[in-house]
């Protein structure tokens, strides 16, 4: 066995020149292989091209297949009867079908002034809440009240 004196000369001797020269001529040959591999490899955008021809493909199948499913008939579910029938034909049917009907009146519009007049003033409630049939039946209208005995009083106005 060693003795530890001549362990450490050589541990901390310099290297000499042949294992340096050594290590640069591997680092060398390391450099001239992978030149070698990837120097003459094309470099050009196949792969941006690849994805915009799939990308391309896929809208116009899924374009295709909106088509087919807007223009054609087809069972939707055959047991209880439901078909998927073309998008012209499905607005041929719609129009006469509102042709029929006979267009309903709409209700009177109501004026900004009853509006603000209907919303109550804070947005707090001041008591507890009550029906509007029995609120109206406990404080008759300021209207009501004014008005003599024997007279009409006017209508309650309607809140939308």
């Amino acid at each position: 066995m060693a003795d530890p004196e001549s362990l450490r000369r050589i541990a901390h001797s310099p290297a000499p020149f042949s294992t340096w020269l050594g290590i640069v001529l591997l680092f060398a040959l390391f450099g001239v292989i992978v030149l070698a591999v990837v120097g003459p490899s094309p470099r050009r955008s196949d792969y941006e091209e690849t994805r915009a021809k799939k990308r391309m493909e896929n809208l116009k199948t899924s374009r295709e297949d909106a088509a087919k499913a807007l223009n054609t008939y087809a069972w939707i579910d055959k047991n209880k009867g439901v078909v998927r029938i073309p998008i012209s034909r499905a607005m041929e049917l719609t129009m006469a079908q509102l042709a029929q009907q006979k267009p309903a009146a709409s209700g009177p519009i109501a004026t900004p002034e009853a509006q603000a007049t209907a919303v109550p003033a804070s947005p707090v409630p001041t008591g507890s809440p009550q029906p509007a049939a029995a609120q109206s039946a406990a404080s008759p209208s300021p209207a009501a009240q004014s008005s003599p005995p024997g007279s009409a009083s006017p209508a309650p106005a309607k809140t939308p």
